[in-house]
């Protein structure tokens, strides 16, 4: 297990170019499963769980040409659907979160799917029963048994169009269904879809490949089958987590920093939610500049009443930054109220932060009260453990703003979603080192 030694207090200063979008990234790499004919993927982040899906694809017989440090030629013309069934996939499988996708487009081509219980974050329950009953909808068989930790198989003789009203508004669960459709006979409609801007991109890939999705950026897509998608090339959106991220970290270190080559129209809420906290933003054409900050007030509403920011599906604010937010939080002048609805131990990261000398109350699983220092106490470096991908990085930034030394273990949940960020920070004034 790795660590990070973070020596805090020091101002940042420079540009910061975000990686590719993790969450996109999972989705558009099964969507290569779809055909034989090659397929172009740019703006690859570099990070554990896409390398991970990466070497799966491999595994699964998927042909790859690597053209640049962050694009990719994918060809998966001979896939050995045997492999699904075996020690090494179930084992492999298990351990990414993203791997559940894989079952959409293996449906859709191969008339079979076969997915290990998911890992990933341990930020809470994370049904997959949405996955399940849209491609019963479409015809599939859905069996189930617990051996090995539990496997899940889809099998299809034929898969026919359908009207579908999904329970929840999952991601996950609407790209799958959305790949299982695309090569299904007839219509099929997803009511309640998620909208977020990586479906988005999924839509628009597809549609290039041969799909007829129609209904695009909304919660109402419809899909026409097709017999068969061909090849194309996509470039994946920037990391509109990552970008949140560095927002956050330009505030507490009171750093300067510009975000570069950010895709602003695609961010949604996510600068205004920055803002409320009291954050200067400036948009420079497609750059976030934010300038050095010695103080950030919160705003209240109209009513004077504590400020709440929560999570939504898309166009919402995002749950992977209320961990950000929280910490941001800490140093502004005010108090907010963080509400995560969606993942009940997202919060439970806390604690670390309550020993570093913030002022937090967790009122419950769900929500918790930040009462800002406004700089008159300096947060003091501890050892802590990175539980998930975002907290860690919450806690990077909680380091960094801080006096003294912190070390962060289990750093690899980090490198799960962040590319080379020790690298990145370190070249702009940070100073982390990797044990």
């Amino acid at each position: 297990m790795s660590s990070f030694k973070i020596t805090g207090g020091r101002q940042l200063k420079g540009d910061l170019q975000p990686q590719g979008a993790k969450n996109e990234a999972l989705q558009i790499l099964c969507a290569v499963l779809l055909t034989a004919e090659p397929v172009t993927i740019h703006n690859i982040p570099s990070i554990r769980d896409v390398n991970q899906l990466i070497d799966l694809l491999g595994d699964l017989g998927v042909r790859k040409k690597v053209l640049s440090d962050s694009s990719i030629r994918f060809e998966a013309g001979d896939v050995n659907t045997d492999y699904m069934e075996s020690e090494s996939f179930k084992q492999k499988a298990a351990a990414l979160r993203g791997s559940v996708m894989l079952l959409g487009p293996m449906l859709a081509r191969f008339r079979k799917g076969r997915i290990p219980r998911p890992g990933g974050d341990k930020i809470g329950r994370r049904r997959l029963d949405t996955h399940f009953i849209g491609f019963e909808k479409l015809g599939a068989e859905f069996s189930y048994t617990q051996e090995d930790g539990g496997f899940y198989r889809v099998d299809a003789k034929n898969l026919k169009g359908t009207y579908m009203l999904l329970d929840e508004a999952s991601v996950t669960g609407t790209a799958n269904l959305l790949m299982a459709a695309v090569m299904a006979e007839g219509t099929t409609t997803i009511y309640n879809a998620a909208c977020e801007p990586y479906l988005q991109q999924l839509c628009k890939m597809l549609n290039r490949m041969g799909a007829k999705i129609s209904g695009v950026g909304s919660n109402l897509l419809t899909i026409e089958g097709v017999e068969e998608l061909h090849g194309t090339e996509h470039t994946m959106l920037p990391d509109m987590i990552e970008i949140g991220s560095f927002i956050g970290l330009a505030a507490m270190t009171q750093s300067e920093i510009t975000i570069k080559n950010c895709q602003v129209p695609m961010l949604g809420v996510i600068p205004d939610v920055f803002k409320r906290l009291g954050i200067d933003l400036e948009i420079r054409g497609d750059d976030i500049y934010v300038p050095a900050q010695e103080h950030y007030r919160i705003e209240s509403y109209l009513d004077g009443s504590t400020l709440t920011v929560a999570d939504a599906p898309w166009p919402g604010f995002t749950p992977d930054l209320l961990s950000i937010v929280l910490v941001t939080a800490i140093q502004a002048q005010g108090t907010v109220l963080i509400h995560q609805k969606m993942f009940e131990s997202r919060l439970f990261f806390v604690d670390k932060l309550i020993e570093m000398g913030a002022q937090i109350i967790l009122c419950d699983p769900h929500r918790a009260t930040v009462i800002g220092l406004n700089r008159e106490t300096q947060l003091r470096g501890i050892r802590m453990t990175s539980p998930d991908i975002r907290a860690g990085v919450a806690l990077l930034i909680a380091a960094l703003s801080g006096r003294g030394v912190s070390i962060i273990d289990n750093i690899e949940q980090i490198d799960r979603g962040y590319q080379n960020i020790d690298t990145r920070l370190n070249a702009i004034g940070a100073e982390i080192i990797r044990l």
